[in-house]
């Protein structure tokens, strides 16, 4: 899960190339160019949590490129978050050019052309950087694209948390288990939607016209949010949901109903999920089942049982097994290497 990597091991010769290469194979491809080619300096340390990546980078000042035919070849079709802690960077995407600096966050896409530069700074940049795929944040692509790329300033609201969050994670990198991943990427994953859910509502109150239909999409958002941070709560309904939302039961209703699924349905599918993932986990192995299910909202055992078999094709407890049996296998195949 966690890779070091510093080109001051290296030959002063191979380094710039290297570097070059650990950040096509870990990250996107792209072009770089630098005028400390001959001695180039550069850090990383890379966290892998699997659909999530989250970096501790430093190098000299640079510039690159991503054009359309790396993104042709291979692209991870991610958002890139970046947070700046000494130097600067500056990013042309979209016909938008921003710059930020230190204590300031940027987030940009890899499926769209950037030119990019690094600097301001003699010996070296460094910053933090989050790859998530795009399809993970429940927003809609065509409102994210129109916001990026995106400058903040992270000193306070949703940018601060997320930047602070950043850089705890890649400050405790050396405790993590195999099994932490799982929740970290959840977690990142979490505060990225958070973030630009935050600046797409900023958007939208700046004046910019959108039909109706985008704002019914943004309130169901909302509400989605609102049921994934009540999910344990047995009194969680619809009459709940649209109370807490100041509208009708009926509205509530027709608003799931336009995205082919029901409140209960929806509701039922995310708790299901967070079983799920809490059965696989091998920190609870020793937490009886029922106490799963009911932390996520499914108090009845017989009515768990039915809904996951129905879910995942077979019982909880059968999943369960599998799932640690497969988790042990790889962690003494990792030991014996």
């Amino acid at each position: 899960m966690l890779t070091e990597f510093r080109t001051t091991a290296l030959p002063t010769v191979d380094r710039f190339d290297c570097r070059h290469d650990m950040t096509t194979s870990a990250l996107v491809p792209n072009a770089l160019r630098s005028e400390h080619e001959k001695d180039f300096r550069a850090g990383a340390q890379l966290l892998d949590f699997g659909t999530v990546q989250v970096s501790a980078l430093s190098y000299p000042p640079l510039e690159t490129f991503r054009t359309t035919r790396p993104i042709r070849r291979a692209d991870p079709e991610c958002y890139q978050v970046m947070v700046n802690l000494r130097g600067g960077h500056r990013i042309v995407q979209g016909g938008k050019d921003i710059t930020g600096g230190p204590g300031d966050l940027l987030c940009y896409d890899t499926s769209r052309p950037w030119r990019g530069w690094a600097g301001e700074h003699p010996l070296a940049v460094e910053g933090v950087m989050a790859q998530v795929p795009r399809a993970l944040p429940a927003l809609p692509a065509n409102r994210v694209d129109r916001l990026l790329p995106l400058r903040v300033p992270a000193t306070s609201g949703m940018a601060a948390l997320f930047s602070c969050y950043l850089r705890q994670l890649v400050a405790g990198a050396a405790a993590y288990r195999e099994a932490d991943g799982t929740h970290l990427a959840n977690a990142t994953v979490e505060l990225l939607t958070a973030l630009l859910l935050h600046h797409l509502h900023h958007l939208d109150d700046a004046g910019t016209t959108a039909p109706d239909g985008t704002h019914r999409h943004a309130l169901l958002l909302q509400i989605k949010a609102f049921v994934r941070r009540h999910l344990g709560e047995p009194r969680l309904d619809p009459a709940a949901i649209a109370a807490a939302h100041h509208l009708s039961v009926r509205s509530l209703h027709r608003l799931f109903g336009e995205q082919g699924t029901t409140v209960a349905g929806w509701i039922r599918a995310r708790r299901l999920e967070h079983c799920h993932r809490d059965l696989a986990d091998p920190l609870l192995r020793d937490v009886p089942i029922h106490a799963i299910s009911t932390r996520w909202g499914l108090a009845d055992p017989a009515h768990f049982s039915r809904v996951f078999r129905a879910a995942y094709g077979t019982s909880p407890s059968e999943y369960r097994r599998l799932a640690l049996l497969g988790h042990g296998r790889r962690t003494s195949s990792t030991a014996g290497r």
